[in-house]
């Protein structure tokens, strides 16, 4: 019986090993957004001094997101994870030590959210440039299915109720232990991947351009070359156009003004709120496993898009209806649509920027996200008051369809995908494999597997 499509990349040793990095890092994520509310209320803080710790946390992540992706094109990438997960599991260590003795402030707190918010912004441009040398093309929307599956099941759920068991049975601290030891595993398993070496083009030119330039302008003439790559390329600059003003336009709305639908439109509390995000959370792992179980569309960047665009359209039923049920069911369609678009988005980026300019590309993405999602949250209350809440909802709802088709057609997205076909039907070869000899395991690089995709 031949393994699903799905669960093909778990075949792969390495691809084994860096899964269960993705496993671990995930859980500690999860088990680190609660323990650190409850850590807050333990040692007398409120709102205001969780607003700050998280406050630190995206601080960090803005600062470096961009200088992470030059670094992940200029440094092996497995190297760059192995020291995030050494930091992260040292620093929650230290602050969970003094949560156990009693002498634990909310500076501290702070202090160690930013250093995680560093750390995040070297990781996901880091990871997203080493998959493609862990995996065959092939394989790689299966991948990125099965991370989106992951995230939500074990970031949102899974950490959250280990995290609820351990303040539970003993302590905040006990559960920021059990963070750290989460980065020391996940550091375990990321030293078991083969550290693939950077593609012959890009270590020759960081080479030459070592020789020539400080290592700081270095850095930000790379991040310059990847804004200027993004300038070019009219399916990317157009995607993360439209992605820009998807997240402004939903991520507010459905973050901040959701809970008073349910409480002043739908007579709902904290119970209802908690299954709306479940039903979201369910269905961004069902999208991915499902968009991870079939080949990629001959219509890629169109089929992308109009997820994303018609996938918002179940948010209108927030501002129609006071059925919770019916708020839990557009829940679900807008995550597994929303989550089914990541996956195409991930494999794309993966397949379709070259190796050299991945992990900037990747930062781009990320950077993004947190760039608008601030002014989304801020936006949602005062459009909410002035507005109303079912006009928001219905221009939520409707208006990233819109300019998803415009997007569509502007970068001319359906010519390109016909001229860059990704679904070739054939068996691709690993880009970094590992292979026994006589006992011995033998890492193969990928410049003698695979050509740099182009």
């Amino acid at each position: 019986m031949s393994t699903p499509r799905a669960f093909r990349p778990l075949r792969n040793p390495a691809y084994r090993w860096l899964a269960a990095a993705l496993v671990a890092s995930l859980v500690g994520a999860g088990i680190w957004m609660v323990a650190l509310v409850w850590q807050i209320v333990a040692i007398g803080g409120g709102a205001a001094e969780l607003s700050v710790v998280a406050g630190a946390t995206a601080v960090g992540m803005l600062l470096t997101t961009l200088l992470g992706g030059a670094l992940a094109d200029r440094i092996p990438q497995r190297r760059i994870l192995v020291v995030v997960e050494v930091v992260r599991a040292a620093s929650v260590g230290i602050v969970a030590m003094l949560s156990l003795t009693g002498g634990l402030a909310v500076w501290q707190l702070s202090a160690v959210a930013f250093v995680g918010g560093v750390m995040a912004g070297l990781y996901y441009p880091a990871y997203s440039a080493l998959l493609p040398s862990v995996l065959p093309e092939d394989q790689l929307m299966a991948a990125n299915g099965f991370e989106g599956m992951a995230r939500p099941v074990l970031m949102q759920a899974g950490g959250p109720a280990l995290a609820s068991a351990l303040i539970a049975i003993s302590s905040p601290g006990a559960a920021l232990a059990v963070t750290a030891l989460t980065g020391v595993v996940a550091a375990v398993c990321l030293l078991k991947v083969p550290d693939v070496p950077l593609r012959g083009e890009r270590a020759e030119s960081v080479e030459q351009a070592g020789s020539t330039r400080h290592p700081a302008v270095a850095l930000l003439v790379d991040v310059r070359d990847g804004f200027g790559y993004m300038v070019r390329t009219p399916w990317l600059l157009g995607t993360l156009t439209f992605a820009s003003l998807l997240i402004l336009l939903i991520m507010g709305p459905f973050e901040v003004l959701v809970p008073f639908v349910i409480k002043d439109v739908a007579g709902g509390g904290p119970g209802e709120h908690a299954l709306i995000l479940a039903a979201f959370g369910i269905g961004g792992a069902a999208g991915s496993m499902a968009v991870a179980s079939l080949r990629m569309p001959r219509r890629y960047l169109t089929v992308m898009n109009l997820l994303w665009g018609f996938g918002c359209l179940p948010l209108a039923a927030f501002g129609l209806t006071d059925q919770i049920w019916l708020m839990v069911l557009a829940a679900f369609l807008v995550g597994a649509a929303f989550n089914g678009g990541v996956v195409i988005w991930g494999t794309l980026l993966q397949r379709r920027v070259p190796a050299e300019m991945l992990g900037r590309v990747s930062s781009l993405d990320f950077f993004v996200s947190l760039a608008f999602m601030p002014a989304s949250m801020a936006f949602a209350g005062p459009a909410g008051e002035s507005l109303g809440l079912p006009v928001v909802f219905l221009i939520a709802g409707v208006v990233p369809l819109v300019i998803g088709v415009v997007a569509i057609v502007a970068a001319r997205m359906r010519r390109d995908e016909l001229a860059h076909p990704l679904d070739t039907g054939e068996e691709s070869t690993p880009v970094a494999a590992v292979a026994e000899d006589d006992g011995e395991e033998r890492t193969r690089t990928a410049g003698e597997l695979v050509p740099t995709i182009a």
